[in-house]
């Protein structure tokens, strides 16, 4: 077959599934044509700078984890409940990658264990700024998008990023509670011999997963719905949400997974390593959240201009307007 004929033929596909795709709308996508949300997300993509804003969200959470987690588990020894550092030590050995928790565990077991007062107000102080830093380069990352958006004034900005620090901080320490206490209950049942290890018990197991599930869920669900300025273009539980959760899900399981049994990072860098593969995560889960946000800003985009203009001219305009 001589390749003009191949061309021909391969243009006619392209062609036929450009127009197929022009009628076919998902419920996900709040029934925007799935070729009218593609040349947005492509464009957003493309020319959105993905990486260089991932960086700076990565480099402004990084500054807010450490005030955090010694805020979070200074706390941890006042609460009166029998064998609940363990088992909170146990749950984040569980989802970290072995070796950058044996590199910490005796740092954390410390201050899990041990109550420090002089922490706790310190600890207060600087997690609260560095934390509402961190989602307030968030938001400013999210309005870097190519696609058009509202933003806030630099104050109504910083209260909103306040507010997203204690509604995730809230989601994150319920979600905790449900894990541990859940792990408790679970092994009270099992020592009173009311529960034995069997299919029910590892079925019960899977909860802690679930929870965690959902803690991924609703904390991306809570960014998209309350960062941007308007809330009326996004739906709290939306595809990019749902597109960012099972990525950023994936990710951390795989790239826990890689590291616990093909990484040798220690061999070169030493004890650097662990902060190395901490930002490496940090960095690939901030390039997750930009893309769930662009899916979702397409999808606003695509649903504004479906209104006023026809599929083929959705796609003039989308040229024009993000070149």
């Amino acid at each position: 077959m001589p390749v003009t004929e191949v061309k021909e033929y391969v243009r006619k596909r392209l062609e036929h599934i450009r127009e197929r795709a022009k009628k076919i709308s998902l419920p996900i996508f709040e029934d925007v044509p799935l070729y009218d949300v593609g040349l947005f997300f492509w464009k957003g993509i493309e020319n959105g700078s993905i990486t260089t804003r991932a960086s700076a969200i990565a480099f402004n959470i990084i500054l807010a984890m450490f005030p955090a987690i010694i805020f979070i588990f200074t706390l941890i020894p006042y609460v009166p409940i029998e064998n609940f550092q363990s088992e909170l030590l146990g749950l984040i050995e569980s989802i970290v990658p072995q070796n950058a928790f044996e590199a910490i565990s005796s740092t954390v077991e410390d201050i899990v264990t041990q109550p420090h007062g002089g922490l706790l107000s310190f600890g207060f102080f600087f997690a609260l700024i560095f934390a509402t830093n961190g989602v307030d380069s968030l938001i400013s990352a999210f309005n870097a998008t190519v696609h058009e958006m509202d933003t806030r004034s630099w104050w109504n900005q910083r209260v909103v990023s306040l507010a997203l620090v204690i509604i995730l901080t809230l989601l994150m320490t319920v979600g905790i509670a449900l894990i541990t206490f859940g792990q408790l209950a679970l092994n009270f049942l099992v020592e009173k011999h009311i529960l034995v290890k069997d299919f029910t018990y590892y079925l019960l197991q899977v909860g802690k997963w679930l929870v965690i599930c959902a803690m991924f869920f609703f904390t991306f669900a809570f960014l998209f719905y309350y960062a941007p300025a308007r809330k009326s273009k996004f739906r709290f539980i939306s595809a990019g949400v749902s597109l960012a959760a099972i990525l950023s899900l994936i990710t951390s399981l795989g790239f826990s997974f890689y590291i616990n049994n093909f990484g040798r990072y220690n061999k070169l860098y030493g004890s650097i390593g662990t902060l190395l593969v901490v930002m490496i995560w940090i960095y690939f889960n901030a390039v997750i959240l930009l893309v769930g946000f662009e899916l979702n800003v397409s999808i606003a985009n695509a649903r504004k201009k479906n209104k006023r203009f026809s599929a083929g001219e959705i796609e003039e305009f989308s040229n024009l307007d993000l070149k």
